[in-house]
């Protein structure tokens, strides 16, 4: 995935109101840019961190720029979430990852029902029938592993549960984690944030629901699906 227009590099200055960051670019300006990210962002926010971000598209948006980049210990983070499922997708078609039991050609749709009041990432169709799919986006990592979530999320969790739920009716479904930064070398549910979320995803991991992780290689040039990353218990 290539940015459409190339990334502006800045300082953030900081992040507020959870939805906006104050951004000092290379001129001397000071922008006001969207965070497309409605986690903490731990460890990943902290004023004085370059980043980068690009000029927003669309006229009905609010905010001039949007915040895509921040380099953490010489680390690039991809933080704008909104970019997780197209990446999810591009690394399903170039065979970066695969679901579980995948076979022949297959299709995908976006934005599924999967319960009453819960859409799906994606429905992934092929020989064998249905394959629920929900995205997860990492930018967070202590000592080599990335860690999810970083702030309390029964969403998540709920997910997850509608997801086993589809395991024991016989269908199949999975949880894919988006890595979007370099120095991970696994992924692991962050106990320490969110013990109800753990519980979830071991007792869907239990029903069935199969567990994947992507890395992304992050650079101001674009985001590029890498490698698999092991989950660990």
């Amino acid at each position: 995935m290539r940015f459409v227009t190339p990334p502006v590099q800045g300082t953030l200055l900081r992040r507020y109101q959870r939805f906006i960051a104050d951004v000092r670019l290379a001129d001397g300006r000071v922008v006001v840019a969207h965070v497309a990210n409605s986690g903490a962002m731990t460890a990943c926010s902290a004023p004085g961190s370059p980043c980068f971000v690009t000029p927003a598209a669309g006229a009905r948006r609010k905010l001039a720029w949007t915040l895509e980049i921040v380099v953490e210990g010489g680390v690039p983070v991809g933080v704008n979430t909104s970019r997780a499922n197209a990446l999810a997708e591009e690394a399903l078609r170039l065979g970066v990852v695969r679901l579980p039991d995948s076979t022949g050609p297959w299709s995908l749709r976006r934005e599924v029902r999967l319960a009453a009041g819960t859409r799906i990432d994606f429905l992934v169709e092929d020989g064998r029938g249905p394959t629920w799919l929900e995205v997860k986006s990492v930018s967070w990592a202590e000592d080599g592993v990335a860690l999810f979530p970083d702030a309390v999320s029964a969403r998540a969790a709920r997910h997850l549960a509608e997801l086993a739920a589809r395991v024991r009716a016989g269908e199949r479904a999975a949880l894919l984690y988006l890595v979007q930064r370099g120095d991970a070398r696994a992924v692991r549910a962050a106990a320490a944030v969110d013990p109800a979320y753990v519980a979830a995803l071991a007792a869907a991991r239990r029903a069935g629901v199969a567990v994947r992780a992507v890395q992304v290689a992050v650079a101001p040039g674009g985001l590029v699906p890498w490698r698999e990353l092991p989950v660990l218990p």
